[in-house]
């Protein structure tokens, strides 16, 4: 399949009829059924152009799609349709993107968010990482890149449901933090953090290997599943956004090769396969090849 920028016009094809719809995003916002009723798609984007693009390339890949084209109507819309995804522009009228992200992931936390912006400034990206956004997209974009992250998103949230759906409550605990992986919470102390999925995604990944070193690459593996190295920066963006909420003594970058879960305040803390991280009593070793919680030293495949 040929791949579109976001920026090219999408004229040239014919959209499918729009049915009316109701309520009070009417005047903005239309859901579109695509092929196959399978997951649905909220497009929020004030460009008819973009919008047009995203949602017909999505509904070619078998999604269903909605649109909406300001602030108020995405969230509205979010609200009626309860979308398995939102792909998000930041800036928009009525209420900027951030905002709306912020009502999304307050009313509706499991749901993921890709966020759309022109400017590719990292504080504006911590920023959407701090109101609940999953991952983010700089334009002009690939469609094709789109629609593989949309997919991710997809595969990372089904993952959780079916961890949630585990028979056996599967605890960490590290120190004064603990992870809940089945209902999908953390506790520093006796306070609970609030993580955006993948967030939580990327703490239970460092966690399930105490002080070993991760690689931005084996991290975009096992988190984005991504398999080649561009999206490194992501990764970054993300343990910044853990580090505000954690403290960064938890988090320990190693220069060049990529990022450790500390435990601070504990002297000796237990490494992979001791008691004391997973279930009460109950080891939970990192797969075969990891480095075993050697502080600062990666795995085979640490980069």
């Amino acid at each position: 399949m040929t791949d579109h920028n976001a920026s090219a016009s999408s004229s040239s094809s014919a959209s499918p009829p729009r049915p009316p719809s109701a309520g009070p995003a009417a005047a903005h916002a239309v859901p579109v059924a695509g092929p196959g009723e399978q997951r649905l798609v909220l497009v929020v984007e004030d460009e008819p152009t973009i919008a047009e693009a995203v949602a017909a390339r999505l509904r070619a890949e078998g999604f269903t799609t909605a649109v909406a084209m300001d602030g108020p109507a995405a969230v509205a819309l979010a609200e009626q349709t309860r979308p398995d995804v939102v792909v998000l522009d930041v800036m928009l009228p009525g209420l900027d993107g951030l905002e709306v992200c912020r009502r999304i992931h307050a009313a509706h936390p499991a749901v993921p968010v890709l966020m759309l912006t022109a400017r590719d400034d990292e504080t504006d990206l911590l920023v959407g990482l701090a109101v609940g956004a999953d991952d983010y997209m700089t334009k002009p974009f690939s469609m094709r890149e789109l629609v593989a992250r949309v997919h991710v998103l997809l595969r990372r949230m089904e993952r959780a449901e079916a961890a949630a759906r585990q028979a056996a409550p599967e605890t960490m605990r590290l120190g004064a933090l603990r992870v809940d992986r089945t209902q999908r919470r953390v506790h520093l102390d006796s306070a609970e953090v609030h993580l955006t999925p993948t967030e939580f995604d990327l703490l239970v990944c460092l966690a399930s290997r105490p002080r070993a070193v991760l690689s931005r690459e084996q991290l975009l593996a096992e988190v984005w599943d991504w398999v080649d190295a561009s999206g490194t920066r992501t990764v970054d963006s993300h343990i910044k956004a853990l580090r505000r909420k954690l403290g960064a003594e938890w988090i320990r970058t190693v220069h060049g090769v990529g990022y450790a879960l500390e435990t601070p305040g504990v002297p000796g803390a237990p490494g992979p396969g001791a008691p004391g991280l997973g279930a009460p009593g109950v080891g939970a070793p990192g797969p075969p090849g990891t480095s075993g919680g050697v502080p600062g030293q990666a795995g085979p495949h640490g980069g």
